[in-house]
């Protein structure tokens, strides 16, 4: 789990920083508020270039962010931020940065899925990992891969335009 994540924290707009077992609380509040509505749970990261070289080596800013979406009904969300060297990367690297956003969703979700699980006592959303390339710009020569990644990692991938869990909420929180 990332730096925030093994302390436990996450931000919430509406509720403020909270321990990872507290915003799991959150989360199964929000379920149990209505019962006959469906869920989707989901997984996004994005990230931003902020003082990018630190001792020689490039760096990115990664928010991480979990949104619980009640269909037709709005939804909450929580969001971590890191910092992530991006290995052999002496100048801007979009591949590279993708592959960072990517992981971190995924490394997030191998962590949290199965605390958040046991605390749903059953009760579990549809889950997808969102991951913030299209078939626009520099980011659409990695589409496959990416995408293959999630896939490959059990989950579905959602992206551009219907990525909002990481185009939308964690780009929010990346400037």
């Amino acid at each position: 789990m990332d730096t925030s994540s093994k302390n436990g924290h996450f931000y919430s707009p509406t509720y403020g920083k909270l321990e990872i077992l507290e915003m799991t609380q959150k989360i199964k509040d929000f379920l149990d508020s209505d019962l006959k509505k469906e869920y989707l749970l989901v997984i996004g990261s994005d990230s931003q270039e902020k003082n990018p070289i630190i001792n020689g080596n490039r760096h990115i800013d990664i928010v991480t962010a979990v949104t619980i979406h009640k269909k037709g009904s709005g939804g909450i969300y929580f969001y971590s931020k890191k910092k992530v060297k991006i290995p052999n990367a002496p100048k801007k690297n979009v591949r590279g940065k993708i592959y960072a956003e990517t992981m971190a969703s995924l490394t997030f979700a191998e962590d949290f899925i199965p605390i958040l699980k046991e605390n749903l006592n059953g009760h579990s959303p549809m889950l997808e990992i969102h991951v913030d390339i299209g078939e626009h710009g520099e980011s659409r020569n990695v589409i496959k891969e990416v995408v293959g990644m999630v896939t490959g990692s059990g989950y579905v991938a959602k992206t551009k335009p219907l990525s909002f869990g990481a185009s939308k909420v964690a780009d929010k929180h990346t400037k």
